[in-house]
């Protein structure tokens, strides 16, 4: 049988905001994505992922939905949304949602209704509780963004829990109408011809209904600055991750399956080990992705290599891989110095397209970006406002997409943006790098292309070979191919020992700076091999 379109397939992530403002209001738009889809089509996407699109207050930027059953006003509204549909339909892109249904806004009609308590028919539909006799929340259970996970609302005189700011309050998915109205959003969107969904927060559908206290990690293994942050102290096990959140996600699938040939994965930004869990060739999710690279600042073969080693013990897991998101900062400025980093971005790149797993590139990616300059007055993002200057939150990664290097805001809006287009990034604008064939947009484009022809890349196997301090290595196969993968991830050159397999058939795949001698492989610093075996 003929794999799904989705495995192996690469998705283009566009955070609409700040991808291209087509009405000069400083705001990317639905019609903005329309006038850049050959854009996306000549990179070779697959399909194109956008992040959320529904009315929202904005105080998480659209993570906060207010209505699900439609497009926010300021995107182009169900007009634009229909018309971009139909046109990657027409052009052969799939199209994937990103769906926050593990909490709303508190502007959703279904907590205003919440609020009434039992004089409205949504009393349970979110997490409420009594308080403690003090007065104090019921539970230790803390807010990724900082403070207690609770809020006092006197209109019921007891605690909602909110994972992230106070203005999303949890969904109770242990309250069976929330639960079926939370599948009917699904639904809705795959009858309006959606090919899939991006689940927010796939871990976090469920609470523990005892309200027990997560329970502390151990000083001991707080090691890095991640746990600088205070939820990170604690083991996140009854406030979201509990192993019967696998049976949500057994329905959700369901739903999706009930459509043809459509897909859905799950983002699982906590507790890692849980992906075999929570995702299966016939159970969970169809696929999901860890943060387990996107918290990773070293690029060192050890994380890769552990990483796919533990995958491989859970063989009915197809992952999704991806280095940048709208959540943590790009690939080039977290592995690299923060400036910009050609050669880093183009080694990055070639091992995101070479490992097992369908490929999840952020809009900037494919043009080496690095972070976006921000300034205190120019915080827009929760995060950034409550740790600025420690942290200057998620906004760095947000700024918008430079199209035109010479145009005002370099062609992002004729207006003002809602974030600041980094000067540095103009001069590695889209039209700027078209013209350079040796740019990181063209060479993005051609080992797209050429990954296509090595079917071994797309849907093959993966076994490690070695993870030295420098060297990563491993082998990518199906019945029919065998491709070996080297990789020096280290700015020092390096040599991988080839031992027996002495017959390769180089492709050319990646940045090169490699070559044959002595019985092995001699690299340079940022290079990868990538070459068939007989």
């Amino acid at each position: 049988m003929a794999a799904p379109w989705w495995k192996g397939a690469v998705v283009y992530q566009v955070y609409p905001r700040s991808f291209c403002d087509s009405d000069g209001d400083g705001v990317g738009d639905l019609p903005g994505v329309l006038s850049r889809l050959d854009y996306i089509r000549a990179l070779g996407a697959d399909a194109v992922w956008l992040s959320p699109i529904h009315p929202s207050p904005n105080r998480d930027f659209g993570y906060d939905v207010s209505a699900f059953d439609d497009v926010a006003a300021p995107m182009g509204g169900m007009a634009a949304f229909d018309a971009l549909s139909g046109e990657m339909r027409r052009v052969g892109l799939k199209l994937i949602l990103d769906e926050v249904l593990a909490h709303t806004s508190d502007r959703h009609p279904w907590f205003a209704e919440s609020l009434l308590g039992e004089k409205g028919a949504k009393s349970d539909w979110y997490v409420w509780a009594d308080a403690k006799d003090d007065g104090g929340p019921p539970n230790n259970w803390l807010s990724v963004f900082g403070g207690p996970a609770w809020s006092y609302h006197p209109a019921r005189r007891k605690y909602f829990f909110h994972k992230f700011l106070k203005s999303q309050p949890k969904l109770n998915w242990r309250e069976p109408a929330a639960r079926a109205a939370a599948l009917e959003v699904l639904r809705f969107w795959l009858r309006k011809g959606v090919d899939g969904f991006r689940l927010d927060v796939a871990n976090s559908f469920l609470h523990d209904d005892k309200l027990r206290d997560n329970p502390p990690i151990p000083p001991n293994l707080r090691g890095s600055a991640h746990w600088a942050h205070a939820p990170n102290m604690q083991k996140r096990i009854h406030d979201s991750n509990l192993p019967e959140n696998r049976k949500v996600l057994d329905e959700v699938r369901a739903v999706v399956e009930g459509f043809e040939d459509r897909f859905v994965f799950g983002e699982f930004s906590e507790e890692p080990g849980l992906i075999g869990e929570f995702v299966g060739a016939a159970h969970g999710l169809q696929s999901g992705y860890t943060f387990t690279f996107l918290d990773d600042r070293s690029f060192s073969p050890s994380i890769f290599a552990a990483y796919y080693r533990f995958l491989n013990e859970r063989p009915h897991v197809w992952p999704c891989v991806t280095f940048s998101n709208h959540d943590v900062s790009r690939t080039v400025s977290r592995y690299g110095g923060g400036k910009r980093d050609d050669a880093l971005a183009k080694l990055a790149l070639t091992l995101l397209f070479s490992l097992k797993g369908t490929v999840l590139l952020y809009q900037g990616e494919e043009l080496g970006l690095g972070d976006g300059a921000i300034e205190v007055d120019q915080v827009r993002d929760p995060v950034g406002d409550l740790y600025f200057p420690y942290s200057k939150g998620r906004d760095p990664e947000r700024t918008p997409m430079p199209w035109i290097a010479e145009a005002p805001q370099a062609g992002f809006t004729s207006g003002t943006p809602w974030l600041p287009v980094d000067p540095a990034h103009a001069a590695m604008a889209a039209n700027v790098q078209e013209r350079d064939p040796g740019s990181v947009l063209n060479f993005t484009r051609t080992t797209i292309a050429a990954r296509r022809g090595i079917p071994a890349l797309v849907t093959g196997d993966i076994e490690i070979l070695e993870a030295s301090d420098q060297i990563l290595a491993f082998r990518r196969s199906t019945p029919e191919q065998s491709v070996l993968c080297v990789f020096n991830l280290s700015r020092e050159p390096a040599t991988y020992r080839l031992g027996g397999q002495t017959s390769i058939s180089p492709f050319e795949f990646g940045p090169g700076g490699w070559g044959f001698g002595g019985g092995g492989l001699s690299l340079k610093p940022l290079s990868a091999f990538i070459g068939e075996l007989a």
